[in-house]
């Protein structure tokens, strides 16, 4: 007895696509960076953020303001200025050969000083020195050096403190122009009409007509004229 046959069934072949060739090392890397890309560009930014933080310099705190300068930050030669009352009337006239100012003080230096005031009254007083130290307005002026003050004589005859020229000489005379005192801690001369006087230190107050003199006062006094007698 013959056994039957066996039937194979072939199924049809699949088509193969094309095969893709291997790309070169160098393309293949290509490829990868331009995938991470975009990764690498924040990594690089958070990077770079990080250090401008880390490296920005921080504020500081406030600051002390710097020392006023011990040195003149102006000079003047030949100078002159005119200083005015509130009220218009010139008072003080300074000049001299030269002027430094020094800012740590505010006060001005003047070689060859001169100044020129002129009271309610219409009274001159003129001073001079070698040198001499005054505040921004002349109200108050150091005189020091062959310092002398001289109010010259006139004005009504009922103005406070007379008429009689009065004159001052020291090398040391602290003069406020706009008060009216001559002061000094050291020797002057007070010259009055024919009387003169020499101390150790002086204080005088032209408008409340107080002359304070100490150390070793010596004075000399106009002689009185002598009276004719009849007999």
């Amino acid at each position: 007895m013959n056994a039957p046959a066996e039937r194979v069934v072939l199924a049809p072949a699949v088509p193969r696509g094309p095969v893709r060739p291997k790309l070169p090392w160098w393309v293949r890397l290509v490829d990868t960076i331009t995938i991470y890309l975009p990764l690498l560009l924040m990594a690089l930014l958070a990077a770079g953020t990080w250090w401008l933080v880390k490296n920005t310099p921080v504020p500081d705190g406030p600051r002390a303001e710097a020392p006023p300068r011990q040195d003149p930050d102006y000079v003047m030669t030949g100078f002159s200025v005119q200083h005015f009352t509130p009220t218009g009337r010139p008072s003080t006239f300074l000049e001299g050969r030269e002027m430094r100012h020094y800012p740590a003080t505010d006060m001005v230096e003047i070689d060859d000083v001169r100044v020129r005031s002129v009271d309610e009254y219409g009274r001159v007083t003129v001073a001079t020195a070698r040198r001499g130290v005054s505040n921004r307005n002349a109200s108050e002026v150091q005189l020091i050096g062959q310092a002398h003050v001289v109010r010259e004589a006139g004005g009504p005859p009922d103005a406070p403190g007379g008429n009689d020229r009065l004159e001052f000489l020291g090398e040391f005379l602290h003069v406020y122009t706009d008060a009216q005192r001559v002061e000094s801690d050291q020797p002057v001369v007070l010259r009055r009409g024919g009387m003169e006087v020499r101390a150790a230190s002086l204080r005088y107050d032209h408008g409340k007509q107080v002359l304070e003199l100490k150390g070793q006062v010596r004075g000399v006094l106009p002689a009185r004229p002598r009276g004719g007698r009849n007999g």
